[in-house]
């Protein structure tokens, strides 16, 4: 039977969210015998199907957000809402941060309009941390699990990569097993992934740290609860969490200590709705670092039809990457690094990225030669702006009469050079194999969002301590991509959970020595 706290036991720690960074420090917690009640906006997964229109809206956060600035007014960004969050989708692409991407002030530093600031974490604990994370998470290619076989898409990139000179291009570390392992087993190469998986082979917060969570008999997993506030006491510590539960009943739960893993919109969201006199900028926010420096990854889609047919869809959507460009390599014209990661899009999606306002004998004819199609992604190094963000709307509410995000986000001159000299690369590539049908699509709505409450060495730079520890709450922490100090070329879960791992092992010291 389920473990149930009484929501006035103080004794517990509240996680919000249960994705990536919320279900690590969750598992982590509750199995060194830490009370934790995991608060979730979502519901579970009924079903996975290998079909992207069928699993879009039973994974996606949906509720209403504003863009403003360069991102799309109605749908700014993309994200999981349920239980295992934005893992639900993810592509299980796995890298670690190259160690100099953690110190990007040596070569953003210069750039003007820029809030760039250096990672407070020793490179070797990221390392340490980076492997108990792969090892906790089942990342092939480490750990002596092979890694994920080739595919048609995959030796495409490579070869087209091949032909213009590049020489770094690798079948990445992927949390998707190549062999039974983990109690899920090995990947059937269905495609599809970012529409879950129907087999259970990719890693996610659900199958993995939540249902371990779930086995302690020291956690409670409360889906469908909407979190509007962290309330405090007259001390400042944070003391209980507001929220909806699933029959619409406004519901407080005390808390000993709160774990914000919202993700980098809803985090800052909550936070910043959480005013009070004590912080009337928001709890947590007297230096007015919470909903700042909002970076998302430069990205460029480029997908082409080949002569010959690749069969996109066969196969992991993001195996492979090129990673020739990723040093910072200032006569390209532009600081920072990017790669190319192989990408796959379903028909539907292909038609909105690739070729947008394609109909009738366009679109019918681009669908016929579906089979004929390749794609990569252009994902670049974004250099922190204060100004890019999340603010509250004035006036706006949502179904629970909290104000809706919104999300601001304007291109770096920078960002701008990097992605016209990345989108050149890629049509050289797939000339280079006889394409000559070569398209570059709009922007993806972001998905990997960070930043918004960093990490920083003190408090004139972020919001939390280099464990996510708020400088401001001392019971508050900051436990999703929210306190990444700078986007790097890296996709950010694997660094989120190595984060979440840190994070709660220092939380256990806290707690052991009275400090918490």
């Amino acid at each position: 039977m389920a473990k149930v706290f009484d929501r006035n036991d103080s004794s517990v720690v509240v996680v919000i969210g249960s994705g990536a960074g919320g279900g690590t420090v969750s598992r982590e917690l509750a199995a060194s015998g830490v009370d934790v009640v995991c608060l979730e906006a979502g519901g579970p997964t009924a079903e996975v199907v290998t079909n992207a229109s069928a699993m879009f809206p039973r994974l996606t956060w949906l509720d209403r957000r504003i863009g403003s600035g360069d991102l799309p007014a109605g749908f700014p960004i993309w994200s999981g809402k349920g239980v295992g969050g934005t893992t639900q989708h993810w592509t299980a692409h796995a890298p670690r941060y190259p160690d100099y991407q953690l110190a990007p002030s040596r070569y953003f530093g210069g750039l003007p309009g820029v809030s760039v600031i250096d990672w407070p974490v020793p490179q070797e604990e990221m390392a340490h941390y980076y492997a108990l994370a792969e090892k906790s998470m089942g990342v092939s290619g480490t750990n002596g699990w092979p890694k994920l076989p080739e595919s048609n898409n995959y030796r495409v990139l490579a070869e087209g990569a091949r032909r213009i000179g590049l020489t770094h291009v690798e079948r990445s570390n992927m949390a998707i097993n190549s062999v039974a392992q983990g109690g899920r087993p090995a990947c059937l190469q269905l495609g599809f992934c970012v529409s879950g998986c129907a087999v259970n082979a990719k890693w996610t917060s659900a199958n993995t740290p939540i249902a371990q969570a779930l086995r302690t008999n020291h956690f409670e997993l409360r889906d469908r609860s909407f979190v509007l506030r962290v309330e405090h006491d007259e001390r400042g510590r944070a003391s209980e969490v507001v929220y909806v539960d699933a029959g619409g009943n406004l519901q407080r739960q005390k808390a000993r200590a709160v774990c914000m893993a919202a993700n980098s919109i809803d985090t800052p969201r909550i936070l910043l709705n959480s005013d009070s006199a004590a912080f009337p900028g928001g709890l947590g926010n007297r230096s007015g670092h919470i909903g700042r420096h909002y970076t998302k990854h430069v990205f460029a889609i480029v997908t082409a039809i080949m002569p010959k047919p690749v069969h996109m869809e066969r196969g992991t959507d993001n195996l492979g990457a090129v990673l020739d460009f990723i040093p910072n390599d200032p006569t390209r014209g532009y600081a920072g690094g990017f790669v190319f990661e192989q990408v796959s899009f379903d028909p539907a999606n292909l038609s909105s990225l690739s070729r947008p306002g394609a109909w009738g004998a366009e679109y019918a004819e681009q669908l016929r030669r579906y089979d004929h199609y390749t794609g990569l992604l252009v994902m670049g190094e974004d250099p922190a702006q204060e100004s890019n963000g999340v603010t509250l709307h004035p006036s706006e509410k949502d179904q629970y009469g909290m104000p809706v995000p919104v999300v601001h986000y304007a291109d770096h001159d920078n960002s701008k050079r990097m992605r016209s000299f990345g989108i050149d690369r890629a049509r050289e590539l797939y000339e280079a194999l006889g394409s000559t049908e070569i398209y570059v699509g709009p922007p993806p709505p972001a998905t990997h969002n960070m930043g918004t409450c960093r990490m920083a060495r003190d408090a004139n730079d972020g919001a939390c301590d280099p464990w996510g520890r708020s400088f401001d709450v001392p019971n508050l922490f900051f436990s999703d991509g929210s306190p990444l100090p700078s986007s790097g070329t890296s996709n950010p879960t694997l660094t989120i959970v190595a984060l979440a791992t840190r994070q709660a092992e220092h939380i256990r010291q806290l707690m052991a020595s009275k400090a918490l």
